[in-house]
């Protein structure tokens, strides 16, 4: 069994659409001077075509992917002293694939209720808000509990500037 190395070590932001993973992940890897992949990027071309012609992913589909997010996380451990990913990670079997031969992998999860989130959603400027992508986001969502011992959670109900806050102080004391 090896040991995790502080020094090396990669954050997966999760949580429902509009939680923020991407507005956090950017300002916490500036403020860091940490590698940042939006886990959106490693789709393979076949999930893209999917989703844009409306279709929703299943399992099957997220597997490859999946995979080749751990396969993103296992290289930027290696060389960057702190990495995030943005990647939902809404079920618990998503996030052990996502753990497999990833010793030096947590997860901080933006944690916000419907009410929150759905304000958000709705005053994003040039955004269509979906209200039926929400409710299908927070019936997905198994939320970690305490047998999942490598998430962190930051409360969302704050300003962005709290929320970027709280993740370094989290991230800072691992």
């Amino acid at each position: 069994m090896s040991t995790i190395n502080h020094d090396h070590h990669v954050y997966v932001l999760m949580g429902v659409s509009g939680s923020g993973k991407s507005a956090v992940a950017s300002e916490v890897a500036h403020q860091l001077n940490a590698a940042f992949l939006d886990g959106d990027f490693l789709h393979p071309r076949s999930n893209i075509v999917k989703m844009a012609s409306g279709e929703p992913l299943n399992d099957d589909d997220r597997t490859p992917w999946l995979r080749a997010l751990n396969d993103a996380a296992f290289a930027m451990q290696r060389t960057n002293k702190v990495s995030l990913i943005v990647c939902s990670a809404l079920k618990k079997r998503y996030r052990d694939l996502l753990r497999e031969g990833n010793d030096n992998l947590s997860f901080i999860y933006l944690k916000g209720d419907y009410d929150l989130i759905e304000s958000r959603l709705k005053s994003r400027k040039g955004h269509f808000f979906k209200p039926q992508m929400l409710v299908t986001q927070f019936e997905t969502l198994e939320e970690p509990h305490a047998d999942e011992r490598d998430v962190l959670v930051v409360d969302i109900n704050q300003p962005l500037d709290g929320v970027v806050a709280s993740t370094i102080d989290l991230i800072n004391k691992k």
